[in-house]
């Protein structure tokens, strides 16, 4: 545990601006630690990130994960968590922990007239149980798990949506987020982060930046974006809103995790992203390099002997082969889809790292043309 005397419990120090680009290479410092961003957080959304012990996360570089006050609700409980000493020594990670609200799965979960200004009414999708999440309780509950950064519980808008949805849904965002600063009773061990909304509307997205940030907190986040727009589209949000958010604060892009967004996200001036892409993909036998995606489980891999990337540093490509990796999934053992996931979670965080040491190199738009011409991404024009 570190000692900021003077500061609140989690807080930004910025370290470079991209002279190229304008990204920004900072420090967010927490009760438990630094990491250096832009940063990716690995999703551990039931307290584990799925197939990876914290030994071999911190290994790989990260810095803070991500779990979900949803699914901890259901189970085990927060209290449960809370009776073990919170989340860090609950799952034995040293790092930071941010915990989402839980709307996401809420909303994913309730019917549009399920949302009401109390909360949300929905079905557990464990037992079938009636539940209500409100503001008040999902702080509550956050409160318990001790995470070192909170988030506001906020109503994520689909794509598409109509402009009078999404204007009633971000306004309802900011009296929620209101109440979410009133009943948090941890403020000087956990940072509670606003989140902008507005769906794909410019001025929306102003708008919801203006009542948001007018509300003084550690830390804001974008949300409602990567839930199926176009990129272009959001780049578009990211630009009208980004400008819009305090300089000395952390940034937070939720729910972001390919290569190209993390890349365009960092030059936008982004500094925090999140994704379940690495551990879903290497599940299903598909690993990132830097050439593309590759399916390990396809036919082609079976006689090759050469790991997944040969640059690649990580544990599974110094030491197993596309060959043996493909043997294990198609026998359904499960060391094969951590291998996956393991490989994917390093080439991410190498990712986040390189592109940290290109703007401290003000040469981040050349690195991103780099990678997307290897990755076979088109370049943004």
């Amino acid at each position: 545990m570190q000692n900021n005397e003077g500061k609140p419990p989690v807080w930004y120090e910025h370290i470079h601006t991209c002279a190229q680009s304008g990204a920004r290479l900072g420090r967010v410092h927490t009760p438990h630690g630094s990491y250096m961003t832009p940063a990716f957080m690995p999703v551990g959304t039931q307290a584990t990130v799925k197939g990876m012990s914290p030994e071999e996360l911190s290994s790989m570089g990260a810095g803070i994960i991500l779990s979900n006050t949803y699914h901890l609700w259901m189970r085990p409980g927060s209290d449960i968590v809370r009776e073990a000493g919170g989340l860090h020594k609950f799952m034995n990670w040293k790092g930071a922990v941010l915990t989402d609200s839980g709307g996401f799965q809420v909303f994913s979960l309730a019917k549009p007239k399920d949302i009401k200004e109390e909360g949300v009414h929905f079905k557990s999708h464990i037992d079938g149980s009636s539940q209500l999440l409100t503001p008040e309780k999902s702080i509550a509950i956050q409160n318990d798990l001790g995470a070192d950064i909170i988030m506001a519980f906020d109503e994520c808008t689909p794509w598409p949506c109509d402009y009078g949805y999404a204007k009633n849904s971000l306004e309802r965002t900011t009296r929620w987020l209101e109440r979410c600063v009133s009943s948090h009773k941890r403020e000087k061990e956990q940072a509670l982060f606003g989140i902008i909304q507005g769906g794909t509307y410019k001025d929306l997205r102003r708008q919801s930046a203006k009542e948001i940030t007018s509300i003084d907190l550690p830390g804001y986040a974008i949300g409602g974006l990567s839930v199926g727009e176009p990129g272009e589209l959001m780049y578009e949000m990211l630009d009208e809103t980004v400008p819009l958010m305090p300089w000395d604060k952390p940034r937070y892009l939720m729910g972001v995790g390919t290569p190209d967004y993390l890349i365009e996200g960092a030059i936008r001036g982004i500094d925090m992203f999140d994704c379940v892409i690495p551990t879903r993909i290497g599940r299903n036998g598909t690993v990132l390099t830097r050439k593309g995606r590759l399916i390990v489980r396809d036919a082609k891999c079976a006689r090759d002997f050469s790991p997944i990337e040969e640059n690649c540093d990580c544990y599974v490509c110094q030491n197993y082969t596309r060959a043996y990796i493909r043997h294990l999934l198609k026998a359904g053992e499960m060391f094969g889809l951590r291998l996956c996931s393991w490989h994917n979670l390093h080439f991410l965080l190498k990712l986040m790292e390189e592109v940290r040491e290109a703007i401290a190199n003000d040469r981040l738009l050349d690195y991103r043309d780099e990678f997307f011409a290897d990755f076979g991404y088109k370049k943004k024009v």
